[in-house]
């Protein structure tokens, strides 16, 4: 729906690629005016060029770097109405077995610390929003939060603490009689870059795909335009009564089991 997000301003982590990438394009198609951060200032560049959105090299899990990015959001906009906090990684992780401390604390420092550090920063500017305290955050999460896997311990688990965090922002950003929302977002397998490049190195790529595809219900893979439509309705006036919600967007993944 085009022009439904005209007038608001939004951040977006982690939006050099895939989901983020997705979302940065779907939110300025909507009106907002974008803000998005990364570290890829190629891809940067590109998407730049492509929808208009300002990009900041940042890295979410540096607290002290958060008052820099948010004063100039501040100097530029003048308000902060959208926090999509999807910047996550999974690099080095492992089993318990497997998993250095080194991996561990990596992947909580952004996919956990990271995304606790963009909702605090985002709800303090929200706060101080012409007109009064409102605004959405929008906490990207996974199916793995409802279906842990056993050699991915630090992202499963971290992509469970998520939830928890969500719905605690929300309940608190309530009680404080502010209109600031707060929802979690569960995908499954997203046809993005990454995995179109992991199924053709694949040494099969039919194969492949077929067993990406196979993973959900609805025998296919979510598209990246399909999750920004879900981010996109969050951070509308249409969701202003939804929050501390959790979003499944996994073809029925995690609804119970295929059977034989």
């Amino acid at each position: 729906m085009a022009g439904r997000l005209a007038g608001k301003v939004a951040l977006v982590t982690g939006g050099t690629s895939g989901i983020g990438a997705g979302a940065v394009r779907r939110l300025a198609a909507d009106g907002a005016a974008v803000v998005f951060t990364g570290s890829n200032a190629d891809a940067a560049s590109v998407l730049t060029a492509e929808t208009g959105a300002r990009f900041r090299a940042h890295r979410v899990e540096d607290a002290a770097s958060w008052p820099a990015l948010m004063a100039d959001i501040a100097a530029e906009h003048g308000r902060l109405d959208i926090a999509f906090a999807n910047a996550g990684i999974e690099s080095g992780d492992g089993s318990v077995e497997s998993i250095s401390i080194e991996g561990w604390d990596r992947l909580i420092a952004v996919n956990l610390t990271g995304v606790m550090l963009t909702a605090k920063a985002a709800v303090t500017m929200m706060r101080q929003n012409p007109g009064g305290p409102t605004g959405s955050i929008i906490i990207n999460s996974s199916m793995s939060a409802y279906r842990p896997m056993g050699n991915f311990v630090a992202y499963s688990t971290t992509k469970g603490a998520l939830i928890a965090l969500s719905k605690s922002i929300a309940i608190h950003c309530a009680n404080a009689a502010t209109r600031i929302r707060c929802n979690s977002i569960h995908p499954g397998v997203v046809e993005t870059d990454m995995i179109r490049t992991v199924i053709d190195r694949a040494p099969d790529p039919v194969a492949a795909r077929a067993q990406f595809e196979g993973m959900a219900p609805m025998k296919r893979m979510a598209q990246v335009s399909e999750v920004a439509g879900l981010v996109a309705f969050l951070a509308s006036d249409e969701a202003a009564f939804i929050s501390g919600s959790e979003y499944g967007i996994d073809g029925a993944s995690t609804a119970g089991m295929m059977g034989v």
